[in-house]
């Protein structure tokens, strides 16, 4: 299942415009190839969303569901990605708003919609409610295979959560592409499968088969292609995390590229995020397994900058390359060449 490409969408983002959990919604409206005809935020409501945001979309931002049917959506996606993903309480009388107005709900948080009795009574012919984060059918143990593949596999890691990995693997994508290499974006997140339409909710999936599910999507889609650009998940810095160790193993990459967000120096209160020339090594070290597996360098930094001018960003890429004698770049500034040509000479 994917975002139907001819159902007019509106995106629900209450307080989340700017916010830090508002990723969902910013990639659909930046990525997403489906009618979007409005945003939803109280906060910024009748503001210009190219003006807040830089994403170059023109599409009202209106204060509620109820005003967003002027413009006639038939599917809301709930656009924000809360810690924990808990639907926040404030939300649910808009999502039975949405549902008594014909809306069907995309829904990527943690908390299951569809089997809910006062919505699923709000449901009529023709309206469903797609809950993305369900585990796949008939899981296994990962065993390593996708190490035998002959294609390329890129696997973005981070220095924290949120911090552009989606972004970064999309970006190099599509540059991958116009360059004429049979190229696939493997999803391992709710909004990368709301674009996509296949992958897997690594978060969804049981600790034990969560490297098996990795290694299954690849190896599906693995002999097919050229190269594969396997979505990022969490941080081996944040304690939280669990998701990135499984990606390592189960997708067996051939390069990994490193993303930050530029000025960031905690993970949380009281656990910095070391130098990136020693998350680097951390990070090729963890891929190596002490010579267990082939040796995976990490090609390139995806530097996120959203928070600097474009000045301050030039000076960020410059510094990071100083220090680490690795190309940086931010993508969505300044394009993704200079990673997709490191790649390409790994």
């Amino acid at each position: 299942m994917r975002l139907a490409l001819n159902q007019r969408v509106a995106v629900l983002l209450h307080n989340e415009l700017l916010g830090r959990h508002g990723k969902t919604g910013l990639s659909i409206l930046r990525y997403s190839e489906a009618p979007i005809v409005a945003v939803i935020d109280r906060e910024y409501a009748g503001k210009s969303l190219t003006e807040l945001t830089g994403i170059k979309r023109d599409v009202p931002i209106v204060a509620s569901v109820a005003a967003a049917l002027e413009y006639q959506p038939q599917v809301l996606v709930i656009g924000i990605a809360p810690k924990g993903g808990v639907l926040p309480d404030d939300y649910w009388h808009e999502l039975k708003n949405a549902l008594s107005a014909g809306m069907s709900i995309v829904n990527g948080l943690h908390t299951p919609l569809a089997s809910m009795p006062d919505l699923k009574a709000l449901l009529k012919p023709g309206q469903v409610i797609w809950d993305v984060r369900k585990e796949p059918p008939n899981l296994d143990v990962a065993s390593g295979l996708a190490r035998n593949l002959a294609c390329q596999r890129v696997l973005t890691v981070g220095t924290d959560m949120s911090v552009g990995k989606m972004s970064t693997s999309l970006e190099l994508h599509w540059a991958s592409r116009l360059r004429g290499l049979r190229s696939k974006f493997i999803a391992t997140g709710q909004t990368g499968l709301m674009l996509e339409g296949d992958g897997v909710p690594l978060d969804a999936v049981r600790v034990d088969f969560a490297a098996g599910a990795v290694e299954q999507v690849v190896m599906r889609y693995g002999k097919n292609y050229d190269i594969l650009h396997i979505e990022g998940q969490g941080s081996l810095l944040h304690p939280g995390s669990t998701a990135t160790l499984p990606l390592i193993r189960g997708s067996q990459p051939t390069q990994m590229i490193l993303v930050h967000r530029a000025g960031q120096t905690e993970v949380l209160n009281g656990v910095p995020i070391p130098p990136l020339s020693e998350v680097v090594k951390l990070y090729e070290t963890v891929a190596r397994a002490g010579g267990a597996f082939a040796s995976v360098p990490v090609v390139g930094i995806s530097l996120n900058t959203k928070d600097l001018d474009e000045s301050q960003a030039l000076d960020a890429v410059a510094k990071t390359e100083t220090e680490t004698g690795i190309p940086c770049t931010d993508p969505i500034r300044f394009g993704v060449d200079k990673l997709l040509n490191a790649l390409m000479q790994g």
